[in-house]
């Protein structure tokens, strides 16, 4: 895929339009492809793989008429396929079409429509919505700065976790009844039986104690400690 040209590309896509009737011509007036079915008038842009360039002549093209395709080279590590979807989704929103050309050894090259331009309403996520709503409103604060990956992200689960860990740090192994008496903690005993942190240990049946990991979690988020009794 490394050494294929975007030249590579002109043939199989005139053959594949040609099939369907319309007179190709290429570099027409800075048009990769142009292409003529009676009135129809359909614009291709060349390029090897998918890039912001080919994006932005894609939404020049527009300009000129409403079929406008976008035709690469079709994916084929694994990586790339696992962002394949994604610039499909792209493409859909920007009305544009996407065009894969797949290459093989001793065969001629194939052209497959991945998705044609025109109107895309996309599929709202409600179930992911509810998530990012319920975990926006169960945090205490804005404890994370967005595009910073320096230390592990401060979410709900995290902030009742350190919550548990202090009480217990403030005053002693503890039991999850009276944690979560303390500190309205409704899941204090799951926090300590799942110890996903590694911050809690049984001193004793049913009564925990931090770890020197906790220890450490409660110096480097002590900034974001939730108030007694919001968990």
């Amino acid at each position: 895929m490394g050494s294929r040209q975007e030249a590579d590309l002109y043939a199989p896509v005139k053959a594949f339009l040609e099939e369907q009737g319309f007179t190709v011509r290429g570099e027409v007036n800075g048009c990769d492809i142009a292409a003529v079915r009676g009135d129809d008038l359909v614009l291709v842009e060349l390029k090897v793989a998918f890039n912001l360039p080919l994006l932005l002549q894609g939404v020049e093209r527009q300009r000129l008429c409403d079929t406008v395709y976008l035709a690469v080279e079709a994916p084929s590590a694994r990586s790339d396929k696992a962002r394949w979807a994604d610039v499909q989704r792209l493409c859909r929103r920007l009305d544009l079409g996407l065009l894969a050309v797949s290459f093989a050894a001793h065969r001629e090259a194939r052209v497959d429509v991945v998705c044609e331009p025109g109107p895309y309403q996309p599929r709202r996520n409600t179930k992911a919505r509810v998530s990012l709503l319920r975990e926006f409103h169960r945090r205490t604060g804005d404890h994370n700065v967005g595009g910073v990956t320096r230390r592990p992200i401060v979410t709900a689960y995290r902030e009742s976790a350190l919550l548990v860990a202090e009480h217990i740090h403030r005053l002693g192994p503890s039991r999850p009844r009276d944690i979560k008496a303390a500190t309205g903690c409704a899941k204090a005993a799951d926090i300590l039986q799942s110890n996903v942190y590694g911050w809690f240990e049984r001193e004793r049946p049913g009564v925990y104690r931090v770890t020197p990991a906790g220890e450490e979690a409660l110096k480097q988020y002590a900034d974001v400690l939730p108030p007694p009794g919001e968990c």
